[in-house]
């Protein structure tokens, strides 16, 4: 059994915890029966003790593997792992599905993506990174009750992420805790108008008039504190040609999309400008989790 999943980057600005993409950077899991449990984990977090163990991928994938055969069956897990972990790309959502998509195929169940999804929802609450992960494009997504109501848009191939990945982590949990619990009226106003305009912006594919859509006024500037040097990430990537150039998720990633003609030369300054941070030059992705039997 194969199974790959994107990275993803959510809230693009000002769609807080509702917006986000997959992007062609993918973990892979070979997933084989074996008379013992069997775990193998290579690129990163491999010399991490705790990502090398990936216990929340076991945890999800036999709690639901029983669930769906009532059997407890041993299995051997190879997994390459290409998503930074806690840096705002989507790892934690990366495993959750591919931890679900794996049980239904090792289990020999038919399953739809949108099953996936709603059932994701039980361990990641926000689904702004989760459905991208699991449809692949641009999504816009809403919870009501346990399901999630979305809507795919796929992305053009003349579109590039560049993506900066800082050297260190900014968790979730912490960057949550400096946003306020009550915002100014004009401040979620600002940022809803952005928000739909955005959405707009990308269902009509209206790339040039994104920089205008991808202000905030509610998460993001509060988070980029944390690490400064940020706001000079956002400034060098929208002189030297970004569309736009947000936080990726909570960070620490900054994630900024251009036309494949302008991404290698972004990346290159980016990379001069930042020389201590990672630059990638990714594809976006269409197609989301892959599982194959």
């Amino acid at each position: 059994m194969f199974i790959s999943v994107p990275a993803t980057s959510a809230n693009l600005g000002p769609g807080f915890d509702a917006l986000g993409l997959a992007v062609d950077l993918r973990n892979e899991i070979i997933i084989t029966p074996s008379k013992f449990l069997g775990i193998s984990t290579n690129g990163e977090g491999s010399d991490n003790p705790k990502i090398k163990k990936n216990t929340l991928f076991l945890s999800i994938f036999n709690e639901t593997y029983k669930r769906l055969t009532q059997r407890e069956d041993n299995f051997r897990f190879e997994f390459h792992n290409r998503i930074p972990i806690s840096r705002g790309l989507g790892s934690s959502s990366a495993v959750i599905v591919a931890a679900l998509s794996a049980a239904y195929t090792a289990a020999d169940k038919k399953y739809t993506k949108r099953e996936i999804l709603n059932q994701a929802l039980c361990y990641e609450h926000h689904p702004d990174n989760i459905t991208p992960a699991v449809m692949g494009g641009f999504n816009v997504a809403c919870v009501e009750g346990d399901k999630i109501y979305s809507k795919k848009h796929r992305m053009p191939d003349y579109l590039r992420a560049v993506v900066v990945v800082p050297d260190c982590t900014i968790s979730t949990a912490k960057s949550r805790t400096v946003l306020p619990k009550i915002y100014k009226k004009e401040e979620a106003v600002y940022s809803l108008s952005r928000a739909s305009y955005m959405t707009a912006l990308f269902m009509s594919e209206s790339w040039d008039l994104l920089r205008i859509a991808a202000k905030d006024k509610l998460h993001q500037s509060r988070r980029m504190k944390m690490m400064p040097e940020l706001f000079d990430v956002q400034k060098v990537a929208l002189k030297h040609g970004a569309l736009m150039s947000t936080l990726s998720g909570s960070g620490s990633t900054f994630f900024n999309l251009a036309y494949d003609k302008d991404a290698d030369k972004l990346a290159l300054e980016l990379q001069k400008s930042f020389p201590q941070f990672r630059v990638f030059v990714l594809a976006l992705d269409n197609n989301g989790v892959i599982a194959q039997s």
